[in-house]
């Protein structure tokens, strides 16, 4: 038992230092772009690089996990993600920013993809939403603390120590990873370098090429960029498919248990990651908040979303996913449907309630279906199901960029969509008013997103993981 509680306590660790680097750029980049001097095309990749690199390798990272060793493999992570946070703090260029941060999102990469395989192997499934409950506490106090270090480190010192504090941090969580973590067991299986090269193909493509529709438009270069990504995904299926040891284990998808909770967890990410990128840019172009005091707004839902995580995590063990995490859901549903009522007047602190609605309906979904999904992975694959949750929570991180840009853009110039979305540019009179109408379209997108991630969440079947999976168990 002691075992399993410093697990979760390392996992934690993780789990809360990938969110706070996934959201405390947003914050420092006007910050960054004027002391490197850096156009706004190119500082931004310090934060798209994050994603992009989080996407392309994770599912990767799971399945190297697996034959490797995970707790290895997780702790390893922690040591590129340390290392290329002391790099990105020593960064004096965009460009050496920029690659740095890819390192730091390899570490990040291969602490996510192998986290939920950590859990996995030390939690039984009746347990394991009680655990995914405190993961999803990290995360939300993570995304806390990015958006506090973000706005005060770069307001009140100098931005490197944004990165520099992940140091005494991580060397904490290396040395607690290297005490406490044993390898329960390791795949027998070998490493699909096939597999490996065609999805990494499909991913790079896709996510670059839109990635650049919204920041530059719907150039040729980057749209047969998407289509070639997506026609990749052809030969890969039927590669895997044949494949001896795949990198996804495509039988998977043959349990509609398992494949509408991975399909649920894609859409809800599209639908709600979207919500936080489109509210940003009306708190600050719309309502002329400084980016600081915006963020801040937003704190509430996650407190409570890390409040409440453990004891939805304990609910979801007792009742099973589909109940808890559907209502999550509906509640999300419920938030983006009052956010667009706001309008060009609205008070600011009207976010706050709005938030804690959002903020339940996630505690009450992130631990159940994460459950769910590592509850049905055999004990050889954990890597590789908790890399491809992840790597589908990446890629509807980039689609929730794009949308969220993409729709903006059509109401205002692109590049004034970006100064808004960082935090330099306020709108006024009818300009205003226009990307208002913008982003209210984006959050019905959103809206009806979630709605069908709420459908497919119902429609699993209503059995317990841990029954079912018992179930498939006597079947073989």
């Amino acid at each position: 038992m002691e075992e399993a509680r410093a697990a979760l306590l390392v996992v934690v660790i993780g789990t809360l230092m990938a969110a706070v680097d996934s959201t405390v750029m947003i914050l420092a980049l006007p910050t960054v772009g004027t002391d490197l001097k850096s156009p706004l095309s190119v500082i931004i990749w310090t934060l798209l690089i994050y994603f992009l690199v989080s996407a392309v390798l994770t599912t990767q990272m799971g399945r190297l996990g697996d034959i490797l060793g995970r707790s290895r493999f997780y702790n390893v992570g922690f040591v590129v993600f340390t290392v290329g946070s002391l790099l990105c703090g020593f960064s004096r260029t965009d460009l050496s920013l920029i690659a740095f941060r890819a390192v730091q999102a390899v570490g990040g990469a291969m602490i996510v993809a192998n986290g939920g395989a950590v859990i996995s192997d030390h939690y039984p499934p009746e347990r394991r939403g009680t655990a995914f409950g405190y993961t999803t506490l990290g995360w939300s106090v993570g995304a806390v603390l990015g958006i506090l270090v973000g706005g005060v480190f770069t307001t009140y010192l100098e931005w490197p120590f944004i990165f520099f504090i992940n140091v005494p941090i991580g060397i904490f969580a290396i040395a607690l990873g290297y005490a406490k973590l044993r390898d329960k067991e390791r795949s027998q299986a070998r490493l699909d370098l096939p597999g490996f090269v065609l999805l990494t193909g499909v991913l790079s493509l896709v996510s670059y090429g839109a990635i650049e529709v919204a920041s530059q438009g719907a150039g040729l270069t980057y749209v047969v960029m998407i289509v070639a990504g997506a026609l990749l995904l052809f030969p890969f299926l039927w590669w895997e498919a044949r494949a001896p040891s795949p990198t996804i284990d495509l039988s998977y998808f043959r349990d509609r248990l398992m494949s509408f909770s991975l399909l649920s967890a894609f859409l809800q990410g599209i639908g709600y990651l979207s919500v936080v990128f489109l509210l940003t840019m009306y708190l600050q172009g719309v309502l002329g908040l400084t980016p600081l005091y915006a963020a801040v707004l937003l704190v509430p839902g996650y407190v409570i979303s890390s409040l409440l995580s453990p004891f939805m995590g304990r609910r979801s063990d007792r009742l099973g996913p589909r109940t808890v995490a559907t209502g999550g859901l509906l509640m999300m549903i419920m938030g983006v449907g009052l956010y667009t009522l706001f309008g060009l007047h609205t008070n600011p602190l009207w976010v706050v309630p709005v938030s804690i609605v959002t903020g339940f309906g996630g505690a009450m979904y992130w631990p159940a279906n994460n459950s769910a999904i590592m509850a049905l992975a055999r004990r050889g694959s954990y890597g590789s199901i908790s890399g491809l949750r992840s790597t589908l929570t990446a890629m509807a991180s980039l689609m929730s960029f794009v949308i969220a840009i993409t729709i903006a853009a059509v109401s205002v110039p692109r590049y004034v969509a970006f100064q808004v979305f960082l935090g330099t540019q306020n709108l006024r009179g009818g300009l205003a008013s226009s990307f208002l109408d913008g982003i209210r379209t984006s959050l019905v997108v959103s809206a009806l997103v979630l709605a069908v991630a709420a459908i497919v969440s119902f429609s699993r079947p209503s059995i317990h993981p841990a029954h079912h999976v018992r179930g498939l168990e006597r079947a073989k």
